[in-house]
């Protein structure tokens, strides 16, 4: 089997977000997204240094820098139209596994406008991944009530807002690409981080974030803030490392899950049911067969 640098930073990418999703689970409660999002901007201001050095060496291609910020666009207005989802109603059991079919978006922007070619068994590795996804969101009505499922799913606000979100990270991924194409993956992270800062300003001013948090959430907060930062810049050095955007946002979506229920088993006492035992083992097999490359 072939393997390329674009393997190991997709699967750091995933390692990073995975450690990620268990200390943003520690002040989930404690604060509102948009004050979430202002602790994240926080937390990547200090990754910033691992990129500056590299930085100063190059001059960025100003394309290369629209796309980086308008993929921090993307991804805060995801992250926004999933809360919105919740707070119209929509049920975690059905918003969670929805929205992280994200990849499904990124996969057929990558075939029909990157015109992406993939073997037979990175195919295998794309059927493997989705049902993974599903099975590891901890949502498992899907599969103990499917009729519930189907029941509750309908014409409404928030199942439109789990549809947005799944449309704007999708984007997001393909737009980490095209980011990369004309850029640095330090480069292109700094934009995306500039873009961040200026949506927290933004949050900031409209009065949607409140700092009345404690000194622990402010901690745990931009912790998780480095944590999500990491990941991105991982995720695109794995585009630079000319990945491919159909591989990278699947081996990434399918993996983050895993290493989140892993760490959260063994830090937070978490228990695990056989559909996420399944989903560990499918989503592992699932990023094997997409890392497989044709000599």
């Amino acid at each position: 089997m072939k393997t390329n640098a674009w393997i190991y930073y997709s699967i750091a990418a995933a390692l990073f977000w995975g450690v990620w999703g268990v200390v943003a689970k520690l002040i989930s409660e404690d604060v509102n997204p948009y004050a979430n999002h202002v602790l994240f901007t926080v937390g990547m201001l200090f990754t910033l240094p691992l990129v500056l050095g590299k930085i100063r060496k190059e001059k960025p291609i100003r394309k290369g820098v629209i796309w980086g910020i308008v993929s921090g666009i993307l991804a805060v207005t995801g992250n926004v139209a999933v809360f919105q989802a919740f707070s119209s109603g929509g049920l975690a059991a059905i918003v969670i596994p929805l929205t992280n079919l994200y990849p499904l978006v990124t996969i057929g922007i990558a075939l029909l406008v990157f015109k992406e070619k993939l073997n037979w068994l990175n195919g295998i590795g794309i059927l493997l991944a989705i049902p993974a996804v599903i099975m590891l969101s901890g949502q498992s009505l899907l599969f103990d009530n499917p009729a519930d499922f189907i029941k509750n799913i309908g014409l409404n606000s928030w199942l439109i807002f789990s549809f947005l979100a799944l449309f704007f990270w999708g984007v997001f991924s393909a737009a980490q690409k095209i980011t990369t194409n004309y850029i640095s993956a330090e480069w292109a992270y700094l934009a995306f981080v500039v873009s961040s800062v200026f949506i927290s300003v933004g949050f900031i001013a409209i009065g949607k974030v409140s700092f009345d948090f404690s000194q622990k959430t402010l901690l745990l907060g931009s912790l998780a803030g480095m944590l999500n930062g990491l990941g991105v810049l991982c995720s695109f050095a794995a585009y630079k490392a000319e990945g491919k955007a159909s591989q990278v946002t699947t081996i990434a979506g399918a993996l983050q899950p895993v290493f989140t229920i892993v760490l959260a088993i063994a830090f937070l006492s978490e228990k695990i049911n056989y559909i996420e035992i399944i989903g560990i083992f499918i989503s592992i097999l699932a990023a094997l067969a997409l890392s497989y490359e044709k000599k």
